[in-house]
């Protein structure tokens, strides 16, 4: 408990920043809630996503694999050669309470055809169109890990806020307030006490009225 002056003044004071920590806390409380909600549910995508990648890669080397057998892996390797696919990544952001996290937007800008179609096998065709998808997938997979990052960062803060009010701050403040009304209670009784003992010992002197 804080050294506070027993005075009417900081009882006042006291009120006010119990009432201000009460509402921070209840305020902070909703955002932890909103931010672990937010949070799971990118964890859920996360998941999801993790499968799409998992799946899409898987698809690709099989492509791959198979232009491999049909082809040869040297006419393949000179394929791969000619393949001209520029990707760029454009990065955004949105905000859950005041938390940035990141948007990531993948696009693609093909030159084709990369190559003849004669004596090539559709499969490398797919491969190339397999890995293109799997790219992008990877893009919105990293975008949701670095926001589940921030977001768990952020959850474990706004934590620590919400127990040093519930369990230091409030606790002290609440035991502060309870001392200072206790002792001006007290002193009120006493100032009750002493008056009335002043107020006895006047009446006792004042001279008596002599009767005619």
């Amino acid at each position: 408990m804080r050294a506070i002056a027993p005075t009417k003044t900081n009882l006042l004071k006291l009120k006010d920043e119990l009432k201000f920590a009460q509402m921070g806390h209840e305020l902070l409380d909703q955002k932890r809630n909103i931010l672990v909600v937010e949070l799971l549910t990118l964890v859920d995508q996360a998941v999801e996503y993790e499968g799409k990648v998992d799946a899409a890669l898987g698809v690709a080397y099989s492509r791959l694999e198979d232009s491999v057998l049909a082809m040869g892996k040297l006419k393949v390797g000179a394929l791969s050669s000619a393949i001209n696919v520029e990707s760029s990544i454009k990065l955004k952001q949105r905000r859950v309470m005041g938390v940035a996290l990141p948007m990531v937007e993948t696009s693609f800008d093909e030159a084709g055809p990369y190559y003849s179609p004669m004596d090539t096998s559709a499969a490398i065709d797919g491969a190339v169109e397999s890995f293109r998808d799997a790219l992008g997938l990877l893009g919105r997979m990293a975008e949701l890990k670095v926001s589940i990052v921030r977001l768990a960062s952020e959850v474990r803060k706004t934590i620590r806020k919400v127990n040093a009010l519930e369990k230091i701050a409030i606790p002290e403040l609440e035991e502060s307030l309870h001392y200072i009304q206790n002792r001006l209670e007290e002193s009120e009784r006493d100032m009750f006490v002493l008056m009335k003992m002043v107020k006895d010992r006047l009446s006792k002197r004042e001279p008596e009225v002599p009767q005619t």
